[in-house]
């Protein structure tokens, strides 16, 4: 059995840029990543929006507010080095009557915290960046905001870290351990630290370790509606005010990195972690702890959960969901619609004994494992500099 400094579970962007982080600060490590299926960002890392995010949704004490503004920059750094696409289409939010403006101030005072460059514009000044958009009085402009492609920086961190002599053992999936060695399907693999960036089972794997008893992971089902009428009805990200006491941004217009338009995502409470349609992956004992949590969150209401079910199971309904979107512009073609993108789960973090959703980044471990515990939107954005911190403050690299 080759014995190893450090051991990644899972190769999404978390775990690649973990490695990257940990062969530039100690060149000689010897690192091996596995994950459970046949390539990289097979789960979120592959299927999420691809947008950028700038850093004014969060508050000012969080993780998710130190990373987001020179992640930003980071990723954006390191796709032009390898010379893939970056769309600087910028963002703008836009309300819907006089609240929503007191909320857009909200969300200007956490950007300028946060070191973010939003700023608060009028409707004229809306419409001469982006046509179509239809606001308030009042939008907040994100110039920063762009999109990239996901998997392509994905790819290309592999074929870094490969190059770099970091190894990738794929279709192992995570059986258990005993002491330093990790249990897979492809076999046992020895290391000195193991770190845990498993996404959707981080909490599985965290409380095989003895971490993450005060939590468990609800998924949620994120669904984009393609429009393939034209690349051109809408010019940039278009997102309405969220309500800040969940970490949904509610259904919004993205511009991708080949300026394809959709619109999403939905928030739909799923019913067993990979439940991206009903034919595959079907797990029964896993859908009735999922259930069961999801019965207490509705039953409760807590967080708002029975309202905001209710909700995203409306917007199954194709029209309604357009409808929604269309809400944001002053004319788009519902026709336009015509196809759904591969879905996506969002692994969410549930405090067992307050009910209430982790808004931010949970990282938990000792001297033999590092557990990555709610790597949520934005750890794309966030991961350059996150896994930096994880590996200066946990990993003693």
């Amino acid at each position: 059995m080759l014995k190893y400094d450090f051991l990644i579970i899972g190769a999404g962007i978390i775990g690649l840029t973990t490695a990257h982080a940990l062969k530039t600060r100690k060149l000689s490590s010897r690192i091996i990543v596995i994950d459970k299926e046949e390539a990289p960002a097979f789960h979120a890392s592959g299927r999420n929006s691809g947008v950028l995010h700038a850093g004014f949704y969060y508050t000012a004490d969080s993780l998710k507010a130190k990373f987001t503004v020179e992640g930003n920059r980071q990723m954006k750094a390191y796709a032009r080095s390898k010379g893939l696409a970056v769309n600087e289409c910028g963002k703008l939010v836009v309300a819907q009557n006089d609240r929503e403006l007191g909320q857009l101030n909200e969300l200007l005072r956490r950007g300028q915290r946060n070191g973010s460059n939003p700023r608060l514009i009028d409707e004229h000044q809306a419409r001469e960046l982006e046509p179509n958009v239809r606001t308030h009085q009042k939008a907040l402009h994100s110039p920063d905001t762009a999109s990239i492609d996901p998997k392509a920086v994905c790819r290309a961190l592999k074929e870094d870290l490969t190059g770099a002599g970091v190894e990738f053992v794929f279709g192992a999936k995570y059986l258990g351990h005993t002491g330093h060695v990790v249990h897979t399907t492809q076999g046992d693999f020895e290391a000195q630290r193991i770190v845990n960036c498993a996404g959707l089972y981080a909490d599985k794997i965290a409380q095989d370790f003895g971490f993450g008893k005060k939590y468990t992971m609800i998924p949620f089902k994120g669904l984009y509606l393609k429009y393939t009428k034209n690349t051109t009805d809408v010019r940039m990200h278009l997102y309405p005010v969220p309500n800040l006491k969940n970490p949904f941004l509610g259904v919004h217009f993205t511009k991708t990195v080949d300026g394809t338009i959709k619109i999403g995502p939905t928030a739909i409470p799923a019913l067993w972690r990979e439940n991206y349609d009903l034919k595959t992956g079907f797990q029964p004992t896993e859908m009735a702890e999922v259930l069961f949590y999801e019965s207490k969150l509705f039953l409760t209401n807590a967080f708002g959960f029975r309202d905001l079910a209710l909700e995203e199971t409306r917007k199954y309904d194709k029209k309604y969901f357009i409808g929604l979107a269309a809400q944001m512009v002053r004319k788009i073609d519902p026709e336009g619609f015509t196809e759904f993108t591969p879905p996506g789960i969002r692994a969410q973090l549930l405090d067992k004994k307050t009910l209430s959703l982790v808004q931010d980044f949970v990282v938990e471990g000792d001297s033999v494992s590092t557990h990555v515990l709610n790597a949520v939107s934005p750890a794309f954005t966030c991961a350059f500099p996150f896994s930096k911190y994880i590996v200066n403050q946990y990993l003693g690299a």
